[in-house]
């Protein structure tokens, strides 16, 4: 259904680390550590700035990914991996754009299952990569069923 999609990447966007967006975020989730939105502990940390939570990344603008067409509900959030180089910081601008990396099939319990695997980086605006992600969206065979109409 999505084999060919695979290897298609979507163009990079400009996301901006936002102090404020931090802030709501690490509250959203419940982390209340100072190094998130204390502008001193951020100051007296080895990064000298506020850092963003690790899943923070989820909130960026990844760009459009040309001809993959995923429905707005319906689908399964899999599960969600992320790798850090460093930490972000608040205030900096990232390049961020997502890759198709695998579709596969299974049959489960509720029928046949797709499984899309994507990949998502963040670069400095010097293109070295700070953080990279891979989620896995599981599509139901009831939506399946949906796309191929």
């Amino acid at each position: 259904m999505f084999r060919d999609q695979v290897g298609k990447r979507s163009t990079k966007v400009k996301n901006v680390v936002e102090r404020g967006a931090v802030k709501k975020f690490a509250e959203a989730i419940g982390d209340p550590h100072p190094i998130y939105f204390e502008e001193e502990t951020g100051r007296n940390s080895r990064y000298q700035n506020n850092i963003a939570p690790p899943t923070f990344p989820r909130t960026f603008d990844y760009g459009v990914i040309e001809g993959l067409n995923l429905p707005n509900k319906g689908l399964i959030h899999g599960e969600q991996t992320f790798h850090y180089e460093r930490p972000l910081v608040v205030g900096e601008e990232l390049l961020c754009y997502s890759e198709v990396k695998k579709y596969f099939e299974k049959k489960g319990n509720f029928g046949e299952m797709g499984f899309l695997i994507l990949a998502s980086f963040g670069e400095d605006l010097a293109g070295n990569t700070i953080f990279s992600s891979t989620s896995t969206v599981v599509i139901s065979e009831a939506v399946r069923k949906v796309l191929t109409k």
